[in-house]
């Protein structure tokens, strides 16, 4: 998951770019990156780290111009975190373009193909971004018909992208000296909106990855770019779009509700915090329904993005809700750190439990998901060692079980503390005394309730439907396989669902 933003302006960009990167950290903290244009020139600044560290003032005075684009990444497990691969990206045929991405290409392999064999251009790193970049810069060249480069040519070029790309993307991209562009994916798997402000010099414009990003800076948001869309806003200002394929079924990320986006953002006209209170609703009507036996005494949730769920859920309880845990901000959000060991060294330095609130109570924690299991089972063991008498582990998610191809770190069974198990077994996995999760037809009733002309979302790593209808068995074990990890049995599984089946020996936590 990145976050990605593009500003044209009257003004100089830099610093505007700079601060929104800062509203969008919680979206990236492996790597940030900002390209500004003035004229026909590219100014890039990136490397590996947090925005505050990436950038100095020397770097910040050499991001001259009134238009550019940024991004923060966050690492794929397992992956080696290289500068070359911090985006934006650049190529110089044709025109000029720099591009930053959000999503997974699930057709990297056949793309880079296609572009080493047939259109004769060169990838040089493992990044999905770089083959976007590349497939842009090929269906752009195709596409002008003249030497003056148009609206319509541009527009042009996003179909041929989109005709060959499979999978999510919001993309943000510079064409020199003509223009910002942004697109999303088909089925607006991944969130993209415009905003705007008006000034004494004429309209400034913004695209990001969230509304939080937006009205900090001082725009306000217009809309969200709709699947299949493309935006161009010209060098002087003027805004240009078109739908440049027909949609697929709207079918966004229901992921971002959970965690991703920060909870003061909209997105896709969702009140990200509404939707995370009734997380909590739903979840205590589950209580309610199937574990009223539990003598809960206490609601703690998990600092930070469990807080409106267990809010919610100790009011519907009519239960105490006590802030448990203290949050170290200075530590990275292990969810997104590479490897097992680096979120485990940072869980005990990321959070404190407080004594006065656990000992010799029944304690009910609240999170947003138990993806891997790691930080869940220290979590209930630091419980536990604060003096708590029982320890129930509760999730405003339903159980991860599937790999996620979409752009989210989750992409193979071995690290899935759900996938099969029972909640008895994940309950004895992580310590607790019981588990109980959301039901997924809950989290989807749960975000329609704020937009009910969606009627599908990606629930893939809950469960295990792929809406693009392109991941076949054969994929997924491809993935396993790269990473370093045994391959799985796919017989007789389709592309729509995948039954998978762990065998005894694979292990999810």
């Amino acid at each position: 998951m990145c976050g990605i933003v593009g500003i044209v302006s009257s003004q100089p960009v830099s610093q505007p770019l700079y601060d929104a990167l800062q509203l969008l950290q919680h979206r990236g903290q492996d790597a940030a990156g900002i390209v500004t244009m003035d004229g026909n020139m590219f100014h890039m600044h990136k490397n590996l780290g947090m925005v505050r560290d990436v950038f100095r003032t020397r770097d910040m005075r050499n991001l001259i111009g009134n238009s550019g684009i940024a991004h923060v990444r966050y690492p794929t497990a397992g992956s080696a975190s290289s500068p070359a691969e911090a985006q934006p990206f650049y190529v110089n045929s044709p025109f000029g373009i720099v591009l930053a991405h959000n999503g997974n290409l699930t057709n990297t392999e056949t793309l880079q193909r296609e572009l080493f064999m047939d259109d004769l251009r060169h990838v040089n790193t493992g990044s999905d971004s770089e083959v976007l970049l590349n497939v842009l810069a090929h269906e752009l060249q195709e596409a002008v018909h003249g030497h003056r480069l148009t609206a319509d040519d541009v527009f042009n070029a996003v179909a041929g992208v989109h005709r060959r790309c499979k999978g999510a993307y919001a993309v943000v991209a510079l064409i020199a000296g003509f223009g910002l562009l942004a697109f999303r994916d088909p089925n607006g798997i991944r969130p993209l909106l415009v905003g705007r402000q008006e000034t004494d010099d004429g309209t400034d414009w913004i695209v990001s990855s969230e509304s939080v990003a937006v009205e900090p800076t001082g725009f306000y948001v217009v809309r969200d770019v709709a699947p299949g869309e493309a935006v161009l806003v010209t060098s002087n200002g003027e805004f240009h779009s078109r739908q440049c394929v027909a949609p697929s079924e709207f079918t966004p990320c229901i992921f971002e509700y959970v965690y991703f986006a920060r909870p003061d953002s909209i997105m896709d006209g969702a009140s990200i915090y509404e939707t995370r209170l009734r997380m909590g609703e739903f979840l205590a009507e589950k209580i309610k329904r199937d574990f009223s036996h539990l003598a809960i005494d206490v609601v703690v949730p998990i600092p930070d993005t469990s807080r409106p769920s267990a809010l919610q859920l100790a009011y519907k309880l009519n239960l105490p809700y006590r802030e448990g845990f203290i949050k170290n901000r200075y530590i990275g959000r292990t969810f997104i750190m590479p490897g097992q060991s680096s979120r485990k060294k940072s869980v005990r330095q990321k959070l404190n439990a407080m004594c006065v609130e656990f000992k010799g109570k029944n304690v009910l924690l609240v999170d947003d998901s138990i993806v891997r299991g790691t930080t869940s089972k220290q979590i209930v063991q630091m419980a536990r060692e604060a003096g708590a008498n029982k320890v129930y582990f509760a999730s405003a998610a339903p159980p991860v079980r599937f790999p996620n191809v979409y752009g989210i770190d989750m992409p193979t069974r071995a690290e899935l503390l759900a996938t099969g198990r029972t909640d008895e077994e994940i309950a004895l996995e992580i310590g607790a005394d019981a588990v109980i999760y959301q039901d997924i037809e809950a989290l989807v009733e749960d975000v329609r309730a704020a937009r009910p002309d969606i009627t599908l979302f990606d629930t893939s790593c809950f469960n295990g439907e792929y809406i693009t209808g392109d991941i076949s068995p054969e994929y997924l074990a491809e993935i396993e396989s790269s990473r370093g990890r045994p391959k799985v049995n796919a017989a007789g599984l389709s592309s729509r669902q995948l039954d998978l089946n762990l065998n005894e020996e694979d292990d999810g936590s």
